[in-house]
């Protein structure tokens, strides 16, 4: 049952043959034994799990359908879920238990979906590894020895070990497309704006999107579907019609104009990666799409402007962990200032106090101008570059990463060096466009992604060439080996 897609799981529950109470036992006695090999799971929800199975199969039992009635799925560790411990990966949080769902928990709650757990995840969602969470780094199925990832590497490492069928995740600078890449799963990260990020923890608020990881891009419609729509609770929400992504799978690719930026293709990437993209294309152009190159002269920019704007937000947002109303507070604290500095010295670990320092410095008088501002005129040139691609062709394709996932602990002293793997996706987030990321092959045993970007809103149209993709080639049906 555990190698059931989520579209596979729901026919299965349509067709009776087994009950979602059945399926969740599975997977519950799956997580129980496999996980302390990966470390992808925060907290297991089993009694909140049985109860929701059950209800689901009641429903059912009353005539009631839907794909995600009576399906397991698990939440990042940074989505509110009411009662449970939510804890952004962070000693700061280890002892948060949310008074509320946030949206995205509600919504997929109310479709019947069956909550397994809370994923691991880099604290804060500030990281390229998972290997910054409080409770330990999350290993990469493929290779235990290599990372998954970040920040979502829990929700990728459990749905590539066969945990669950699919899980959901956010995405800043690319992380949901990186883990993707990196443990063979499809991921996508839609246009900012599309998924609620009410309830979500915030790590920078103009940049975060959550968004479905999963096996295929049929599984990642179905939980998108779920997921995406209007909330009013969220400034910045937009009022956009969700149409049915399921039903643009089968569109056909002829005539599709597919544009590959010549900047992709620097002395960064490996060039087996670039081998296995350019096989992508041609399988691509056998389905009728036309290929073209193109340009994104801003790009080498994307970086630096990055990592300025993100740890600005960064501080900002953080600045409510004080020790004082809710979270980690130190001990015996001589008075305010003491509160306050020991409080978050002890509760950040040492990316998110990097990144916070960072942010602070970018944001200070005399600073601000020759840093913050120039970053947001480079965002602006980095979606005047895609603005104008998208007059010449339909979607990009290229790279999701540099290079496959690297050994745990082999960047941990440079952190520029992780920065840097970001260097594909970050620019998706600088300008609010929808990405995903799909298995394309690979490099000695481990996965890698390719990456396909689309105008505002065209998730559909990502999910229909990532599935036809899928029809005709098996990179994405390949399992571990132990899982």
């Amino acid at each position: 049952m555990h190698h059931m897609t989520l579209a596979e799981i729901a026919r299965g529950l349509a067709d009776k043959k087994f009950s979602s109470e059945e399926l969740t036992k599975v997977l519950l006695a799956r997580i129980a034994q496999l996980n302390p090999q990966i470390n992808s799971f925060i907290s297991v929800t089993e009694e909140l799990a049985l109860s929701q199975a059950k209800a689901a199969d009641a429903r059912r039992a009353n005539g009631e359908s839907g794909a995600l009635l009576g399906a397991p799925i698990a939440h990042k560790d940074l989505f509110c879920t009411q009662g449970i411990r939510t804890s952004c990966g962070s000693k700061m949080l280890d002892n948060f238990k949310a008074p509320y769902d946030a949206t995205v928990v509600a919504k997929l709650a109310a479709a019947g979906a069956v909550t397994l757990g809370k994923t691991n995840m880099d604290e804060f969602a500030m990281g390229s590894a998972n290997e910054s969470s409080y409770y330990g780094p999350v290993k990469n199925p493929w290779n235990l020895e290599h990372v998954p990832g970040g920040s979502s590497g829990g929700s990728a490492a459990a749905v590539a070990a066969r945990l669950l069928p699919a899980a959901t995740a956010t995405d800043t600078g690319g992380s949901i497309r990186q883990p993707a890449a990196f443990t063979n799963l499809t991921g996508l990260k839609p246009t900012y704006g599309r998924v609620s990020r009410w309830g979500m923890i915030a790590y920078a608020s103009s940049l975060d999107q959550g968004g479905p990881l999963a096996r295929t891009a049929e599984d990642c419609a179905i939980l998108l579907q779920g997921m995406a729509g209007f909330d009013p609770n969220d400034s910045t929400s937009i009022d956009e019609p969700v149409p049915d992504y399921s039903a643009s799978l089968s569109g056909s690719l002829q005539g599709l104009r597919i544009g590959v930026p010549k900047e992709y293709f620097s002395a960064g990437l490996d060039p087996r990666i670039a081998e296995l993209v350019h096989n992508s294309v041609k399988e691509l152009e056998k389905l009728g799409a036309v290929v073209k190159q193109i340009s994104l002269p801003n790009m080498q920019h994307a970086i630096p402007a990055y990592y300025v704007i993100a740890p600005a937000e960064a501080s900002s947002n953080l600045s409510r962990f004080d020790g004082v109303r809710f979270g980690y507070r130190c001990e015996n604290p001589e008075n305010l200032i003491d509160l306050y500095k020991r409080s978050r010295g002890e509760g950040f670990g040492a990316e998110v106090q990097r990144r916070i320092m960072v942010g602070a410095y970018a944001l200070s008088a005399g600073y601000y101008d020759a840093y913050y501002l120039k970053a947001q005129k480079i965002r602006r040139l980095v979606k005047n570059d895609f603005m104008a691609a998208f007059n010449e062709v339909d979607i990009i394709l290229g790279p999701t990463t540099p290079n496959p996932a690297w050994k745990l602990g082999a960047k941990n002293s440079d952190p520029v060096a992780e920065y840097l793997e970001d260097v594909y996706t970050i620019t998706a987030n600088l300008a609010g466009l929808p990405g995903l990321s799909m298995p394309a092959g690979f490099i000695d045993g481990l996965p890698v992604g390719v990456q396909l970007l689309a105008p505002y809103f065209q998730e559909g149209r990502l999910l229909n060439v990532a599935h036809q993709y899928q029809l005709n080639t098996d990179w994405h049906t390949r399992t571990p080996t132990g899982f």
